[in-house]
C-alpha cells in the first residue's frame, strides 16, 4: 500500500471543483422552482435534481470552510419533512472565501451538482451540492438547528446493500435505508449538523489533521483500543473521520485508544480519504490513554528471531535513522536476521540511475551499533534503474540485515537483478543455485513491482531458507465506502499471480527437503484472510503464523479507523509442525501519530 502521505500528495493535484471528470452528468430539466433541501437530496445518492437549476432554496447556515479548494458552506432547513432518508443538509461551493456566516437564514438559486470525490474512475460515492450560488441573507443570528446524534444505537450493524447488478453494482440509484444500512444511513445525513460524543480514537492524527473514531466502543475492539478489520465482510460501521474547520495547529494530535471527551460537532461531508467525514466546528476534548510502544521479549539463546520492518522509504536524508535503530534495538531487541521493506537507493527519489543502497544500508547499521546493537551483515540486490514500482527514483528493494554473531549467511554467486533463483539437491537437502538470488524476475506478475529476495542463513548448524517479500500495492482498489458495492480490488489480480510464483517457489524447496524449514515473510499488501494469503500458503506449504495470535491482535497497518493485516511471516510445515515457535507484531507505529513509519514490525522465534 502507498504511504498516506504519498498517496495523499498525488491527489491534491486533483482540486475538489465540480468538472466534467467528477461530475456525475444526469439528464434533467433545465429548472426547478420552490424546491426544498429534502428534495434536492431525495432518496436515493443521487438527487433527483442533479444538472438543474434551482431558485430560492431556504436554509440556516451550520459551517463554513474558508480554506482549501472546496471552499463553501453549508446549510439546513430548519422545517424538515419525515422521511428519515432525505437529508436535511447540503454543501454550497462558492469556490472563494463564503460570504456567510453561522447562523444566517439565507436562500439559495444554484445549480444542484453531483461531485465525485478524486473523480469518477475512483468509483467513490458522490457528494450532492449547490454550485454557482447566488445567496441572499434574510436575517443573522439564528439557532443552528440541532446537531443529529450519531451512536451506536443509531448506526445499523449492517454495512452496505448489495450494489445493483444492472449497474455494475453501483448502489447509487438504490432507495436508500437508513434504519439498515450503516452507508445508507451516513448517506441520509450527509450535509447536516451532526455530533458525536466521547469517541475513542481508532485511527491516530494523521500529517493532514484527521483521525479516525468509533461511536461503537466494543465492535471488534483490539486490547489496546483500535478497531480491527478481521474479515470482508467486518468493515466496521462504526468508525468514522473527524476534520475540523478551525486552524490546524488547533487540531488534537491524538493516537489510538485515545478519547475525545464531550461533544464534537459539525456537518456530515463525503470526502475522496475515506468517505463520510465530520467536518468539526466544535471538538471533543482529549483524553489521553496513555499508549505505550510495545516491546517484544528477547530470543533466547536456542531461538532463531527472524523479523519483517517495513521502514518507508528510507534514504540517506532521512531524519529518523536513529529512531529506525532505537526500534530494531530495543523494540525489537535485535532479532537475529531482519527483512527490511522500502530501502531506498543512496540518493533518494533524485532519479539519475543510481541503484546502489550501500550508503543508505549502512547508515542504517551505524546507527543500531550506536544504538548498542549487534553490527549486523547485509545481503541485497540491487533492481534495475526504475523497474521496481515505488517512488519514482527510489528504486526500493528489501534487504536482509544478520547478526554475525548469532547466524550465518550462505553466499553463492550468480544471483543478479535479472537471474532467476533455483533450487538444487546436494547431499539430500535442498540449496538455491544463487545466495541471494531473486525469485523468477522476468515473470510479468513482477512488473513495476518488487521481486522477492531469497536467501541461505545457518543457524546452530542448521539451514533456514529465507524470503523477503513486497508485493504489489492496493493502489487502484475501490474504498469501502465506494458507491460499488461490493468494492472492486483490482490490485488483486497481479498480487494472486505475485503470490503464485512465491509459492511455486516453496514448492520447489519442499519437493527437495520436505522438512525444510522456510520463512516467507514481508509486506504483502493483504490481509490474512485474503485470497493473496490463501495462494501464498497453497495447499500448506506455509501458513501465516500472525493466526497464532487472537483475532484482536492481529493487525499490523491502521487504515481509515481499521487495524489490519498487510505485514506477514508465513512458515513451512516444520515450523508449524513443532509449534515450538512465538509470534509477536510489535505495535510501534501503527496507532501513534508520531510514526517512523506506517507498518508495525513483526517477529517470528522458533527453533530450528
Amino acid at each position: 500500500m502507498p504511504s498516506r502521505s504519498s498517496a495523499r500528495l498525488a491527489a491534491l493535484t486533483v482540486a475538489a471543483v465540480c468538472s466534467a471528470a467528477s461530475t456525475i452528468a444526469l439528464t434533467s430539466p433545465a429548472h426547478a422552482d420552490s424546491v426544498r433541501i429534502h428534495g434536492i437530496q431525495g432518496t436515493t445518492r443521487i438527487s433527483p435534481y442533479a444538472g438543474q437549476k434551482v431558485t430560492d432554496v431556504p436554509g440556516v447556515v451550520t459551517a463554513t470552510r474558508t480554506y482549501g479548494s472546496s471552499r463553501g458552506f453549508w446549510i439546513q432547513d430548519a422545517v424538515p419533512d419525515d422521511n428519515p432518508a432525505t437529508s436535511e443538509g447540503v454543501f454550497v461551493f462558492t469556490s472563494s472565501t463564503p460570504k456567510v456566516a453561522v447562523g444566517d437564514s439565507v436562500t439559495v438559486t444554484g445549480t444542484v451538482s453531483e461531485y465525485v470525490p478524486g473523480g469518477a474512475s475512483t468509483g467513490n460515492q458522490s457528494l450532492t451540492e449547490i454550485t454557482k450560488p447566488a445567496v441572499t441573507v434574510l436575517s443573522s443570528g439564528n439557532t443552528v438547528p440541532a446537531a443529529t446524534v450519531i451512536d451506536a444505537e443509531s448506526v445499523p450493524a449492517e454495512y452496505t446493500p448489495a450494489g445493483d447488478t444492472a449497474a455494475s453494482g453501483s448502489v447509487n440509484g438504490l432507495a436508500l435505508d437508513p434504519s439498515k444500512y450503516a452507508l445508507d444511513y451516513y448517506e441520509s445525513l450527509e450535509g447536516m449538523n451532526v455530533q458525536v460524543a466521547d469517541a475513542r480514537v481508532v485511527t491516530a492524527t494523521d500529517p493532514y489533521s484527521e483521525l479516525w473514531v468509533t461511536v461503537k466502543p466494543h465492535e471488534h475492539r483490539s486490547r489496546r483500543g483500535g478497531t480491527v478489520y478481521g474479515s470482508y465482510d467486518s468493515q466496521n460501521t462504526g468508525r468514522l473521520q473527524i476534520q475540523s474547520l478551525g486552524p490546524t495547529a488547533d487540531f488534537p494530535k491524538a493516537n489510538v485508544g485515545d478519547t475525545l471527551t464531550g461533544t464534537t460537532t459539525g456537518p456530515l461531508d463525503f470526502n475522496q480519504y475515506g468517505g463520510y467525514t465530520l467536518v468539526a466546528g466544535r471538538l471533543g476534548t482529549l483524553k489521553s490513554a496513555g499508549l505505550e510502544r510495545e516491546t517484544t521479549r528477547k530470543q533466547s539463546r536456542g531461538e532463531l528471531a527472524v523479523a519483517t520492518y517495513n521502514v518507508e522509504n528510507l534514504d540517506p536524508s532521512d531524519a529518523t535513522f536513529e529512531e529506525h535503530a532505537s526500534a530494531i534495538v530495543n523494540n525489537l531487541q535485535s532479532p537475529d536476521i531482519v527483512s527490511l521493506e522500502e530501502i531506498q537507493d543512496d540518493n533518494g527519489a533524485t532519479d539519475d540511475g543510481t541503484v546502489d543502497a550501500s550508503v543508505t544500508v549502512n547508515k542504517l547499521i551505524d546507527a543500531i551499533v550506536a544504538a548498542g546493537g549487534p553490527k549486523y551483515g547485509w545481503r541485497s540486490i540491487d533492481p534495475v534503474n526504475d523497474r521496481d514500482g515505488g517512488e519514482p527514483g527510489g528504486n526500493i528493494r528489501q534487504v536482509f540485515l544478520f547478526n554475525p554473531e548469532r547466524v550465518s549467511f550462505t553466499d553463492r554467486a550468480g544471483g543478479d537483478s535479472t537471474t532467476a533463483v533455483g533450487v538444487t539437491k546436494e547431499h539430500g537437502k535442498a540449496r538455491l543455485t544463487a545466495s541471494p538470488g531473486r525469485i523468477d524476475p522476468a515473470n510479468a506478475a513482477w512488473t513495476s513491482s518488487r521481486k522477492p529476495l531469497a536467501g541461505e542463513f545457518v543457524f546452530r548448524g542448521k539451514t533456514v531458507f529465507v524470503i523477503a517479500n513486497h508485493l504489489n500495492s492496493k493502489g487502484g482498489d475501490q474504498g469501502l465506502t465506494s458507491q460499488y458495492q461490493p468494492p472492486v480490488r483490482s490490485s488483486e489480480v497481479q498480487r494472486h499471480a505475485q503470490a503464485t510464483a512465491v509459492n511455486a517457489f516453496v514448492k520447489d524447496i519442499l519437493s527437495v527437503q520436505k522438512n525444510a524449514d522456510v520463512i516467507a515473510l514481508g509486506d504483502m499488501n493483504d490481509f490474512e484472510f485474503s485470497g493473496t494469503t490463501k495462494i501464498l500458503e497453497g495447499d500448506g506449504e506455509l501458513w501465516s503464523a500472525i493466526l497464532s495470535l487472537p483475532k484482536s491482535e492481529r493487525y499490523t497497518y491502521d487504515y481509515q479507523g481499521n487495524e489490519q493485516v498487510l505485514d506477514q511471516i508465513l512458515v513451512s510445515p516444520s515450523i508449524r509442525r513443532g509449534c515450538d515457535f512465538d509470534y509477536d507484531s510489535v505495535h510501534i507505529n501503527s496507532e501513534f501519530n508520531d510514526q517512523i513509519s506506517d507498518h508495525d514490525p513483526q517477529v517470528l522465534r522458533f527453533r530450528p
